[in-house]
């Protein structure tokens, strides 16, 4: 898709991506899934800079709101954690549209993501 990352720390995480033809919908829109993807992906490494050693997050639930229409040369994303727990970790994303100095809130996400190990990932017994 062309994702990229820009600045982690500690509870935060900033992505970027350069929008072209294959990110629109037919009236010429940044996509819901495109933006989705990039709130979501942006959690998820805002989510995964708090947890433990040898921990991974897994998004168990999300929500974005689409607050207006997405049209520029890039999207811009901005995640941070709202609680970390060891369980379950809360993230908020921010998605901004636009080119050069007028970026615009277009998205909003709240991310919740499932603490787990990887072993715990990789199980594939039947529940």
């Amino acid at each position: 898709m062309g994702l990229e990352l820009v600045a982690i720390e500690a509870g935060e995480c900033r992505s970027r991506l350069v929008l072209a033809s294959r990110h629109l919908q037919q009236d010429g829109f940044v996509h819901f899934g495109v933006q989705a993807t990039l709130a979501d992906h942006t959690a998820g490494a805002a989510g995964a800079s708090m947890a433990k050693p040898g921990q991974i997050v897994l998004t168990s639930d999300f929500s974005l709101k689409l607050l207006r229409s997405a049209r520029g040369t890039r999207l811009e994303c901005i995640a941070t954690v709202l609680k970390a727990g060891s369980s379950l970790t809360v993230v908020e994303s921010e998605v901004f549209c636009g080119i050069d100095e007028d970026m615009r809130l277009v998205s909003k996400a709240t991310v919740t993501l499932a603490v787990v190990s990887p072993r715990d990932a990789a199980d594939t017994r039947p529940v």
